[in-house]
């Protein structure tokens, strides 16, 4: 599934919209084989086609979407990269990623194939076990970032974990 209907599947109904000087966005480009940037997860609250082949998304702030990033010329893949973001208010301290305005908090970064396929499993393994990876505890996407830089294997994200953290998250900690 791709493209708007399976943004909308995964992403179920939109929160509402933020002044828009809060906004990220996220631009969008699809030329098959050469150059795929595609949201992996995430709620978006905006959409903009710019034209065919490249849309803007807009998130609103304390959002969290996985962003892959893919890029390849006659011989192959040359790019492969795959970033966590918080969406930040413009008011915030944001770091830059191509594709991405203003900015956002980087949870996870990722460079090559290898990599960014691993955590794309661990993506899948998440929404296995019945969680929305937009929803997954921001210190776990840093774990996962962590250890993979490490060249280590990261805990994988458990339902128990994940309760944990929403009762963290629920009492202010």
């Amino acid at each position: 599934m791709t493209g708007t209907a399976a943004i909308h599947a995964r992403g179920g109904p939109r929160p509402a919209t933020p002044p828009p000087s809060d906004l990220t966005e996220v631009e969008l480009t699809w030329i098959e084989k050469r150059v795929e940037n595609w949201i992996r997860f995430g709620r978006e609250v905006g959409e903009q086609i710019l034209d065919r082949r490249r849309r803007v998304l807009r998130f609103a702030p304390d959002s969290v979407f996985g962003f892959v990033r893919w890029a390849a010329n006659d011989h192959g893949t040359i790019a492969s990269h795959l970033d966590v973001l918080r969406a930040t208010r413009a008011s915030e301290p944001q770091q830059t990623v191509p594709f991405v305005r203003p900015g956002g908090e980087i949870l996870l970064k990722l460079e090559g194939w290898p990599k960014v396929e691993r955590a794309l499993q661990m993506v899948d393994a998440i929404e296995a076990i019945g969680i929305d990876p937009a929803e997954v505890s921001p210190d776990h996407w840093r774990h996962v970032h962590n250890r993979m830089s490490a060249g280590e294997q990261p805990r994988p994200y458990t339902a128990e974990r994940h309760k944990a953290f929403l009762l963290r998250r629920r009492a202010g900690l």
